[in-house]
């Protein structure tokens, strides 16, 4: 049986985050209802996200450039998201933060 219910949009951007950036660790945190009546969030429509991306892609790569990579991962997504807040780690240090 499939589910006749298209997926949210949490559910899409951690998709896109686990395909496109191999992740072994993806984490979205829908924010949207606390920032309902911000300006720029009405007027765009978009949401509120915080992700968090543990790949091996971010090894050796500085922090701008993992935020880079993950921006470029949810493009598709881009007109339906107001605000994305971002926490990227590589494995190595997923696993030293205890996380």
């Amino acid at each position: 049986m499939t589910n006749a219910y298209p997926p949210t949009l949490k559910t899409r951007i951690e998709q896109l985050l686990r395909s496109e950036l191999a992740a072994q660790h993806v984490h979205v945190d829908d924010l949207t209802a606390q920032h309902a009546h911000h300006a720029g969030a009405r007027e765009s429509g978009g949401g509120h996200y915080l992700v968090t991306v543990v790949s091996h892609l971010f090894e050796g790569v500085n922090p701008v450039a993992r935020h880079r990579l993950v921006y470029r991962a949810v493009a598709p997504l881009r007109p339906q998201i107001h605000a994305l807040g971002i926490t990227a780690h590589t494995p190595a240090e997923w696993k030293i933060s205890g996380s």
